[in-house]
Parts: C-alpha cells; sequence; structure tokens
C-alpha cells in the first residue's frame, strides 16, 4: 500500500512521544524511565479501542533502541492457547539480534486462555534481563490480579471530543481539506473516543466530497448522522409544542435512514445548550463553540423566548430516558416518539 492510498490512521501515527495526544500521564513516566535508565520488565496498557495502546508500545521499544529484527507483536487473540505461550516462554531466552532488548507486544492479552495465563505468569516473574513484556487490552477486568500485579500499570483515557475535533482538523488540512467546527465535531461524536475511528470516518469523508471542504450536512450523508436542519426541526417543534411537526421529524428522520442513536445524542446536544444558555448567559461562547451557523441561531432564538419556551430541564429528562430505550426498543423512533406526545400534549411540570 503507498503512502497516497494508505489509511489516514496509518499515514498519521504518531512517530515520537510528543506526537501522541492527551495521554501525557502516561507519556511522562516513560520518558521518565527511560531517563533514568529504569526499564520496567513488564507493562500493561489498558483502555478503549484506538486510544493509542500499540502506537505506544511502538514508541517505547523504539525508545529503548530495539530494532524492528527483536521487536514481537503478538496477537493474542490468535495466539491464545498454551502451546503459544510455551513457544514464547522458550523464544525469550535467546538473545537480542542486534539490540539491548527483546520487546514482546501482546495485543489483546486478555484473550489468552486460563492454561495460557498461567504459563505466561511464570514468565513474567523470572524475565531475561534483556526481555521488555508489553501487554495490551481494552478489558482490563478480564486480566487475573497475578498477572496485573506483575505489570507497571498504564491505563489510557479517551480522547475528549475536543481533542478528538482538533486531531481530525489537522488530518483533514495536512490532506488539503478543510472541515468546517460543526463537521469536524460531528466526526468526534461519531468516533466515540477512538481516534482510529476517528480518522477512518474523516477519510471516508475525504473520498465521498466533491470539493476540498467539508460541512456538517455532508459529513453528516456520509456517516448517518442527521442533517442540522432535522435536528432545529425537532427543537423548533417543541420549543411551539407542536406535536405533528415534531412527529414528521422523526418520521423523516428514520426515512432517510439516520442512525436513532447519534440523532438524539446531537439533539440533546443542542436541547442542553438552551438550558445552559439560559442559565449561564455569559458562557455563550463556549456554549455555542460547537455548533453551527443555523443551529446557533435556533439555539438563541429559544433562549431569548424566556419562560414562554416549554424547553425545560423536566422535558429534557423525558428524551434521556427516551435514549436510554433506545437500544431495547424494536422500532428506532418509538421512544422519541412517545416523548413527543408526552410533552407536547401535557403539561410539563
Amino acid at each position: 500500500m503507498t503512502a497516497a492510498h494508505a489509511s489516514l490512521y496509518r499515514k498519521y501515527r504518531p512517530q515520537t512521544f510528543a506526537e501522541v495526544r492527551d495521554q501525557d500521564h502516561i507519556i511522562r513516566v516513560l520518558e521518565g524511565a527511560l531517563r533514568k535508565g529504569e526499564i520496567p520488565h513488564a507493562l500493561l496498557f489498558c483502555g478503549t479501542r484506538g486510544t493509542g495502546k500499540t502506537t505506544t508500545a511502538r514508541l517505547f521499544a523504539r525508545a529503548l533502541g530495539t530494532t524492528d529484527l527483536d521487536l514481537y507483536e503478538i496477537d493474542a487473540a490468535s495466539n491464545r492457547g498454551i502451546d503459544d505461550v510455551r513457544e514464547l516462554r522458550e523464544a525469550v531466552h535467546t538473545v537480542p539480534y542486534e539490540s539491548a532488548y527483546k520487546v514482546y507486544i501482546i495485543d489483546e492479552v486478555h484473550m489468552l486462555t486460563k492454561e495460557a495465563f498461567n504459563a505466561l505468569l511464570k514468565t513474567l516473574e523470572e524475565p531475561p534481563a534483556h526481555v521488555v513484556f508489553i501487554l495490551a487490552t481494552t478489558e482490563e477486568d478480564k486480566l487475573l490480579d497475578t498477572i496485573k500485579s506483575r505489570c507497571q500499570v498504564f491505563r489510557f483515557r479517551s480522547p475528549s471530543r475536543a481533542v478528538l475535533s482538533e486531531a481530525v482538523t489537522d488530518v483533514a488540512r495536512k490532506e488539503g481539506f478543510a472541515l468546517a467546527p460543526d463537521a469536524a465535531d460531528l466526526i468526534a461524536i461519531a468516533a466515540d473516543g477512538s481516534f482510529r475511528d476517528a480518522l477512518g470516518i474523516t477519510q471516508k469523508v475525504i473520498l465521498a466530497s466533491g470539493d476540498q471542504i467539508g460541512g456538517a450536512d455532508e459529513v453528516a450523508t456520509i456517516i448517518g448522522a442527521p442533517r442540522v436542519a432535522l435536528l432545529t426541526r425537532l427543537l423548533t417543534a417543541l420549543d411551539a409544542r407542536d406535536t405533528a411537526g415534531a412527529l414528521a421529524t422523526i418520521a423523516d428522520a428514520t426515512a432517510a435512514h439516520v442512525d436513532m442513536g447519534m440523532f438524539v445524542r446531537l439533539f440533546l446536544e443542542q436541547f442542553r445548550a438552551v438550558l445552559l444558555l439560559r442559565h449561564v448567559p455569559a458562557e455563550e461562547t463556549t456554549i455555542l463553540a460547537a455548533f453551527g451557523e443555523a443551529a446557533r441561531a435556533t439555539i438563541t432564538t429559544i433562549v431569548k423566548r424566556g419562560a414562554a419556551s416549554p424547553l425545560n430541564s423536566h422535558m429534557l429528562l423525558h428524551f434521556l430516558t427516551a435514549a436510554e430505550q433506545l437500544a431495547r426498543s424494536p422500532l428506532p423512533g418509538l421512544p422519541l416518539e412517545i416523548a413527543i406526545i408526552e410533552v407536547t400534549t401535557k403539561e410539563t411540570k
């Protein structure tokens, strides 16, 4: 695969510790260990998908001076049995080819069988001085305490929405593509805390776009999110207690094959902004920063209506309940439709 056609998350994978975003609490410790020459024999990297565990492991191996010949990456999901770990136990005793350390990165380590875990435990207890293990997992709770106790544990945090938005904006710019702020924010929401997913979505947007500029509606169409107009329509209909108009909005979203989970999340963002702006108007710039011009106009118009608007915290609670029920509903829009009928046909107290 040529660099021009490489996946963006591969093309823009951090090449130095300084390029790793939002994991300063981990990078600081790793750099301190390298600076002092106190290298742990086993490290455990925990965190959700796409947070940089494997990338950081490779960077640490490179910082140790380990070359590709002495770096071993093992996928525990495919090599999870006792025989695989026995082979590893035998291999660790051979000296490195050309480096001071042999580094073993074992990804998805929680997938190992119980017997394999026990065999690995013995290796972790007394590893050769020239070996460093870096275990990575998305499910820390599935690991034996005896394994965790023999490792220095590093917990990767999921990147914030703002960090993801900044990351995709930077990468898009390097690709000669301009993402509008609300479009980048939409990608950040859809990525759900994963750098890898965020860049994957960004690449889809760049490939599908007809020009070099990505707006929120264009991104929404590509990833199955609702267009801004649908969200503002629902907010305006609720403000007017327009039951028919609000239900028609849900019907249109369903007909457009919008992801209803994404729809309700983005709708709740707008509803929340109304309440926040009503109570802390001094923070208007911050509250509205993630929204485009159309959404900002709708939100501020409703806020100016003050007590005349029925939008309040009690109404919002109805939609929070609907959001929780979405995953269990046999009909995607049903919980939202019920909430709309309840809040528009009787007083919300």
